[in-house]
């Protein structure tokens, strides 16, 4: 039998019940994933020494940055890759971002250089007419046509003075054909980052202190051999 008292606390429990929510269990965080450990940083190989800086020069030749230029193309001996070639000749690969001076049958001197973008790209042979240290650069009228701001620095002129800020650097070769300047250039400059790649207007760069280098070893009518480029001008501008 229900009383009235049996009934009243019957119904407080339901209330009670009713407003009383579970608890819920708290959930379990999902694990975090292994941390991987950082990379150890890769060092730089330290430039050699004849890539320092340049103060007995009339004007100073910076150090080469380490970490820009990779070190196969560093300045160095190696076998001669063109042993068919008479010594003295210079070969210039655009491709690979290479130049070679012929010492002997078996060994050559390699340097990283700059060559020309697909546009001004050339190849062939030239004679190495005449070297120059710190050079004037004289701006040909066919470039001035394309950047006019250049006009100051044209032939007639009288052309760019030495020093820092003439594109030429610290030493030029100039290239003849058939008795004619080609108006191309093997020549310094402090640009390490495009060292290797298709960037000029046809002139083949090397750093400062590798221009230095080759104008002591080059040999004056010696023949300057530009192949041709195998990669599509889209790779090669």
């Amino acid at each position: 039998m229900i009383t009235r008292r049996n009934f009243a606390v019957a119904s407080a429990a339901v209330l009670l019940s009713a407003c009383t929510r579970p608890v819920a269990k708290p959930a379990t965080p999902p694990p975090h994933p292994p941390v991987k450990p950082a990379a150890p940083a890769v060092p730089f190989l330290p430039m050699p020494d004849f890539y320092g800086a340049i103060t007995d020069e009339p004007y100073p030749i910076p150090a080469v940055p380490p970490g820009v230029v990779p070190p196969h193309l560093w300045r160095q001996e190696v076998v001669n890759p063109f042993p068919d070639e008479p010594p003295g000749t210079i070969i210039v690969d655009p491709d690979a971002g290479m130049l070679h001076l012929l010492e002997t049958k078996d060994r050559a001197m390699r340097y990283g250089a700059g060559t020309g973008r697909a546009a001004f790209a050339w190849s062939g042979d030239a004679r190495l007419q005449f070297r120059r240290k710190w050079p004037r650069w004289k701006v040909p009228d066919e470039m001035i046509a394309r950047r006019p701001e250049l006009e100051p620095y044209s032939v007639a002129n009288g052309g760019m003075e030495p020093g820092p800020g003439n594109p030429l650097g610290a030493r030029a070769l100039y290239l003849f054909q058939n008795g004619e300047d080609t108006l191309y250039r093997i020549h310094g400059a402090y640009e390490p980052e495009y060292l290797g790649k298709a960037v000029s207007s046809g002139c083949v760069r090397l750093l400062d202190q590798d221009a230095i280098d080759l104008y002591r070893r080059a040999r004056h009518g010696a023949t300057v051999r530009v192949l041709p480029s195998t990669l599509p001008a889209t790779l090669s501008a």
